[in-house]
């Protein structure tokens, strides 16, 4: 009796898995096997998430507050979130125009959803974060490549914007701080942006998940505050793991009109329903609660940034935008490609990063995974030992390249 093989979707074949989280399943791997492994591959603060939120986690347990949730998530979250962007931002929003999901990529997935399908175009900076074109694919919408230079730190510009917009772009992502460069957008950008969304009617989709870690005096410049007038086109993602150190809790959440919210609550009823109800209530202590914790983790970035920079650029040939925001260094490192160890060739991001944990044992992600083949994307959220052992590794990694 013959077996049947069953056939997957077709959708399958265009989409890969996150390469982060599998480069950062190869190294806990390696590590595990006994391999002195230096992981710069993960993009979550290395800092454990603040007592107070775990406490409110452990209570939410105590109360045996373990039960289904509103889909959008309870209330008095939504409400918390509603007035931190009024305190923080002066931004108006109501509950209603708030969904709490799985973590920000489900906000995303299901924005995505709400929003796009077959014939829409979508246009996404890059280097980009890597499940922005993915997301898009499913959605049977095109991700469109707008292409950002290392010499304009990475900031969008009018020509090259105009030159991938086309009468079927829907919508644009806008990541600043960006995963994987630590790029900001400019004032001047974002304005480029908001003048083309307007006359358009684009949707943006703004995703600040790393809005708390901005290095610098300046004021991180944000589309709303450029052009309040395109609140009604602006979906906002945010979330708690990256201000808070809680990825592992999954509570992302996000901001928009409220007819797009009620569109992605039906799709989120039909998937996870809700979000974990105890992260939801560690998630309010985080949002609700003293706002310091960013601050101080941000604080510890900085030294940590300064130092990979400084080492990173002393290798001859090459060079790294230095980061104003996130915890990602993004250098450089093609002026390698094409030299050889043990025989194998470095022919791109890929085989550098093959190459320093093979022989290195140090995790980083190839910058072919951000749509960007001549850089590689180091995380800073790391202690400061680490990075000064990852960097002398660095080094003598470079110099063994023949």
């Amino acid at each position: 009796m013959s077996e049947h093989i069953i056939a997957l979707a077709a959708r399958m074949s265009q989409i890969k898995p996150s390469p982060t989280l599998a480069v950062n399943a190869k190294a806990k791997e390696m590590k595990a096997a006994g391999a002195d492994i230096l992981n710069f591959s993960v993009g979550e603060p290395d800092i454990p998430t603040p007592d107070h939120v775990c406490e409110a986690g452990k209570q939410a347990i105590d109360e045996r507050f373990t039960r289904y949730t509103a889909v959008p998530g309870i209330p008095e979250l939504r409400e918390a979130i509603v007035k931190r962007f009024k305190d923080d931002h002066g931004w108006e929003y109501e509950a209603d125009q708030v969904q709490v999901s799985c973590g920000g990529k489900h906000g995303l997935y299901n924005m995505a959803h709400a929003l796009f399908g077959p014939g829409d175009e979508v246009l996404i900076p890059t280097p980009y974060w890597v499940s922005y074109p993915p997301i898009i694919t499913l959605t049977g919408a095109t991700p469109v490549l707008v292409p950002l230079e290392e010499k304009d730190d990475f900031d969008l510009t009018e020509e090259n914007l105009k030159k991938f917009a086309t009468s079927k772009t829907k919508g644009i992502i806008l990541n600043s701080p960006s995963n994987p460069t630590g790029a900001v957008f400019s004032a001047k950008a974002l304005k480029v942006v908001a003048d083309m969304a307007l006359a358009q009617g684009w949707v943006v989709v703004s995703d600040d998940i790393y809005d708390t870690i901005v290095y610098g005096d300046e004021p991180l410049a944000h589309i709303l505050d450029i052009a309040p007038e395109l609140k009604n086109q602006t979906i906002i993602s945010n979330g708690v793991s990256k201000s808070f150190a809680m990825t592992g809790w999954r509570i992302g959440y996000t901001l928009g009109p409220k007819h797009i919210i009620a569109a992605m609550n039906k799709i989120q009823s039909q998937s996870t329903s809700n979000p974990s109800s105890i992260a939801q209530r560690a998630a309010l202590a985080a949002v609700s609660g003293p706002q310091d914790f960013p601050v101080r983790m941000k604080e510890s970035f900085l030294p940590r940034r300064d130092y990979i920079i400084a080492e990173l650029t002393s290798i001859p040939g090459v060079t790294c935008v230095v980061p104003k925001g996130a915890f990602y260094v993004f250098p450089n490192l093609s002026a390698y490609f094409g030299k050889s160890y043990d025989g194998t060739v470095i022919e791109g991001s890929v085989d550098m990063s093959a190459y320093l944990l093979e022989k290195s044992f140090m995790a980083t992600v190839p910058g072919a995974a951000f749509g960007a083949d001549e850089f590689v994307r180091f995380s800073f959220a790391a202690s400061m030992d680490d990075i000064k052992e990852g960097m002398k590794r660095l080094k003598v990694a470079i110099a063994n390249l023949k």
